[in-house]
């Protein structure tokens, strides 16, 4: 049949365009992990070439063809390869759409934005970085442009979570925000706040040996991944070869553990998606908001909760006996969830985490509609963050320079954060219900059903739905913000009750 041999054509085609992107990544782990910082010219040379090369590859007219023939003949295709279709089209009239001088002369630009970026937020000055920061909003809006995109910041924001625009996210973030302040406030309200001056002084050997167990156990494959530091935690890679990495503070141990959990929750996703359908849309996550509930979920959900340290706190006094020796059971799980206003999002407790969000996209729509000069950004920021979350920062590093999404011209990822809290929140009763012993299972070490229930209901499923109807699918009900409130007022208030 005609048809099915175009179909097995143009996923062969679509294979070997995921391969050939998986080398683009290494290039991307390698600039933020190994590459010498008198290197970063070539590395940029380096990646503009791989671009006009991808680029020339993922647009060639040969697929052009095979997805006419194949649209022709959509009645005689199954769901799964009308998904297949449907989104091999979308990606390819993008590339189409963008010309390859314009595609790497970005990719080039973005590695030097990069290495001005952790320059610029050394020496705590915005300034700095400005200049760059503009270059990539000009790239976004041009990329936008020539995809005749009505808007700007909806295009960025469907690049990250397809199907999800501005408006169903600002529902979201306006029903959410008032639950989350007045949560913060009666926290914050409390006469006993935990005491987390216990985390000092804890070698970073033993913490990484620590971690590495918590990862293994979780159900990594170090066989076909690996875990190393930057300045910036992020799982990038491949499923076949995934890239995890973490930082290391003698003084915030918590920090390089629940990083580690959280990228690990996204290196399971890629381990999970299955290889064969590489390239696809069934072998491809759902999009980034999918993909943080399931690293936000490992973080927090599991990693903050009772059952998690019932097993893990011997071991952790054992590896930390002189640092804990004073510190009972309680504090210390206390000081795990202790809630605070603090500057930097990657250290935020998960309360108050999703008003960072907030406040970046707020400040990305502004940018977007022209109603904020990137040159304000530091004031704005400080304004946005004060009235938000309620924590004016003290310096660029501390505010505006701290993350490291726009340097890379990531415009719209930020919401996916928030998104995937909530989508995680609402899968986490959907499992528990399906899963009731659940607390045992991980106060165990026995990950095995947790993980096998996420393989089935969400790695497998590839990208065969878009977030909206995934999640009606998988849980039952719309996408709301009701169970990320009731999950984070059963978690905190009942260790912030005042007495």
């Amino acid at each position: 049949m005609e048809t099915h041999s175009d179909y097995q054509e143009l996923t062969s085609l679509l294979k070997r365009l995921d391969r050939l992107g998986s080398i683009g990544g290494l290039l991307g782990w390698d600039e933020q992990v190994n590459l010498p910082s008198a290197s970063t010219g070539l590395r940029a040379e380096q990646n503009a070439v791989f671009t006009e090369i991808y680029h020339r590859e993922a647009s060639s007219p040969k697929i052009g063809d095979l997805l006419n023939r194949l649209e022709e003949a959509k009645d005689q295709l199954s769901p799964d390869q009308a998904a297949v279709i449907r989104d091999a089209r979308k990606n390819f009239d993008r590339l189409t759409r963008i010309p390859a001088e314009f595609a790497a002369r970005r990719a080039k630009s973005q590695s030097i934005a990069f290495k001005a970026w952790v320059k610029a937020r050394k020496a705590n000055d915005f300034n700095d970085f400005q200049p760059y920061l503009e270059e990539q909003l000009q790239f976004a809006r041009q990329e936008a442009e020539y995809m005749g995109a009505a808007h700007a910041y909806d295009y960025w924001v469907d690049r990250f979570d397809p199907g999800m625009n501005c408006s169903t996210i600002e529902r979201l973030f306006s029903e959410l925000q008032p639950e989350l302040q007045a949560i913060v406030q009666h926290i914050l309200a409390c006469p006993e706040q935990p005491d987390t001056s216990m985390f000092k002084g804890f070698p970073i050997g033993e913490q990484e040996n620590f971690l590495r167990q918590v990862v293994e156990s979780m159900g990594f494959d170090f066989d076909r991944g690996r875990l190393d530091v930057a300045i910036h935690p992020f799982c990038g890679g491949h499923g076949q070869d995934t890239r995890m990495t973490t930082r290391f503070h003698e003084d915030n141990p918590l920090d390089s553990l629940s990083s580690s959990m959280h990228e690990t929750g996204h290196a399971l996703y890629e381990q999970g998606l299955p290889d064969e359908f590489a390239g696809t849309a069934l072998g491809e996550a759902v999009g980034m908001a999918v993909h943080e509930s399931q690293s936000r979920m490992w973080e927090n959900q599991v990693g903050r909760s009772r059952a998690f340290w019932k097993y893990w706190e011997p071991v952790y006094r054992e590896t930390f006996p002189s640092q804990l020796a004073r510190v009972s059971s309680e504090e210390l799980y206390r000081a795990i969830n202790k809630v605070g206003l603090t500057p930097i999002r990657v250290d935020a407790d998960e309360v108050t985490y999703n008003l960072h969000i907030m406040i970046r996209f707020e400040l990305e729509k502004r940018l977007f509609d022209g109603s904020l000069d990137s040159r304000d950004m530091p004031a704005a920021w400080n304004e946005t963050s004060t009235r938000i979350l309620g924590y004016t920062p003290k310096n660029d590093s501390e505010g505006c320079l701290q993350d490291v999404h726009w340097s890379g011209g990531a415009f719209g990822y930020f919401p996916s954060y928030c998104l995937g809290n909530i989508i995680g929140a609402q899968l986490w009763y959907t499992l528990r219900e399906q899963l009731p012993d659940l607390d045992d299972q991980i106060a165990g070490n026995n990950f095995q059903p947790l993980l096998d229930w996420l393989r089935k209901h969400v790695h497998s499923r590839g990208r065969r739905l878009y977030t909206m109807a995934f999640t009606r699918e998988v849980t039952g009900e719309e996408l709301s913000t009701k169970y990320l409130v009731r999950y984070l007022k059963e978690r905190y208030l009942p260790l912030y009750t005042a007495s």
